[in-house]
């Protein structure tokens, strides 16, 4: 955990705190975690919970990584851990995870435009990012980390050559499908970020190899060293910790084969930015308005060739009912307006595959695209307003999103809904003004005297929708 301030408009590190867990390493074949390291986690987020406890909400910023994407007990242990540490935890996605190592990593950089291969070898996950300057062009995250490689090759601690070179075989493996397209990319540098390679520098420099430089040559070396061990609990190599030795064989095999499948020819060198840092500066991004999140979903409503004109009216309107509402369902209103703005942006999306069922063609799209500054679950509620905009409410669904999701989707749904049904006429806002009042689940909607009187089109899709809400427990009133 690192603690910043900013200060210039810039973060300044004030406190870093450092446990390691190593969840990877309880986590069960069929991708449940453990109860000791489980509690070991929890008891480390205690301990973070007690520095963070008096940050105001929207001022942390927390992410689980490759073992919580693959964790099938996630949301209990997720309901834990937040209650543990006092804050939101966000599960992001393999590629959002190299979004902000290269960010971390580019930012501890001397700015220049040269393209830079980026490696952070994680517990559970490799990955891997081709940049220039902030700008991450190519991003991959790979099913392989220091800690799954050691537990998997080497489950009883005993190091063979055969184990050795089964590890290495199955890292070029992993690795082949994405070798020809970062090669024909490029890169003027190469930087490795994060705890192995970090370590993997540091036993290097201790040892002497090459001036302490991290090149096919000195990890083969390291390699040796290692494989000259019976057991990994036999490795003892100045400037390793003891708590990096359970785990550090596999991710110098990791390293090795990278070297080896992408020729890379230069020393690597070593940057102290890396997730962390990346989240950071993310925040730092949202908190002055400049969320990379606005930018996914634009580019994204561009891609499908949304229509910017109805979007925009719908927003409009949209926005126009949650200034209404927000009062009587207790809504986070700046926090709303954001999501409602996107799932506007967005919910015509689907058209571009079919106009039938296009509201689950979007949902789909939403739910299973790369979108940078997205986590796991912010995707989850973009998806579900998306595919509640139109038709039946989807009531099963929200039985199986996380609780804060499905609690909030069902009342910010019935607003985009309306912005859909009084902008039907693609141009002009069919009913003109209207007000609005809630209280629980009962919905006032009024228009001025005689509005819709010359809308039978706006006045029947709202008696249809009085129908679609009552099923869910609503009451829509027009008058």
């Amino acid at each position: 955990m690192i603690v910043a301030r900013i200060q210039n408009g810039q973060p300044v590190v004030i406190d870093r705190i450092r446990d390691m867990v190593r969840l990877a390493d309880g986590m069960d074949h069929d991708g449940t975690v453990r109860q000791e390291p489980r509690a070991r986690a929890l008891e480390c987020l205690k301990r973070f919970g007690q520095r963070l406890a008096d940050f105001p909400a929207g001022s942390v910023r927390v992410v689980g990584t490759n073992t919580l994407r693959n964790a099938v007990n996630v949301e209990k242990f997720l309901a834990d851990a937040e209650l543990a540490l006092g804050h939101p935890i966000d599960i992001i996605s393999g590629v959002e995870e190299a979004r902000l190592i290269y960010l971390g990593v580019s930012h501890s950089l001397a700015a220049n435009e040269q393209q830079r291969l980026v490696i952070d070898i994680g517990g559970s996950s490799t990955e891997l990012i081709i940049g220039t300057g902030h700008d991450p062009r190519y991003m991959e995250s790979l099913e392989m980390g220091c800690v799954t490689v050691t537990q998997d090759y080497f489950p009883d601690g005993n190091i063979t050559p055969r184990r050795i070179e089964r590890a290495r075989i199955f890292a070029h493996t992993e690795l082949k499908p994405h070798v020809r397209t970062f090669r024909r990319l490029g890169w003027q540098e190469a930087i490795g970020t994060a705890g192995t390679i970090r370590a993997v520098k540091k036993v290097i420099g201790a040892a002497g190899w090459s001036g302490g430089k991290i090149t096919l040559d000195t990890l083969k070396k390291l390699l040796g060293a290692l494989g000259d061990k019976n057991r990994i609990a036999d490795i003892k190599l100045e400037g390793l910790s003891a708590e990096r030795v359970p785990v550090f064989i596999g991710g110098v095999i990791v390293l090795v084969a990278i070297f080896e499948a992408l020729e890379i020819q230069s020393p690597l060198a070593v940057s102290d930015g890396a997730l962390r840092e990346g989240l950071l500066y993310d925040l730092v991004g949202r908190i002055q308005d400049e969320d990379i999140r606005s930018r996914s979903v634009a580019d994204l409503a561009r891609r499908y060739h949304a229509d910017e004109t109805q979007a925009q009216l719908v927003t409009k309107t949209t926005l126009r009912a949650l200034e209404q509402a927000a009062a009587g369902w207790r809504l986070d209103q700046e926090e709303a307006e954001r999501w409602l703005s996107w799932a506007a942006q967005l919910h015509e999306i689907g058209l571009d595959i079919a106009h039938s069922r296009h509201h689950h063609h979007a949902a789909y799209i939403i739910q299973h695209s790369d979108l940078p500054g997205f986590s796991v679950q912010e995707q989850l509620l973009l998806a579900a307003l998306v595919r509640s905009h139109r038709r039946k409410l989807p009531l099963k669904l929200y039985k199986d999103l996380p609780k804060w999701i499905a609690k909030l989707v069902p009342k910010l749904s019935v607003l985009l809904r309306l912005g859909v049904i009084l902008n039907r006429n693609r141009g002009s806002n069919a009913a003109g003004d209207f007000s609005l009042r809630v209280q629980d689940k009962r919905i006032k909607l009024k228009f001025p005297a005689g509005g819709l009187k010359q809308q039978p089109l706006t006045r029947a899709d709202l008696e249809l929708e009085a129908e679609y809400l009552y099923a869910a427990g609503f009451v829509l009133e027009v008058s």
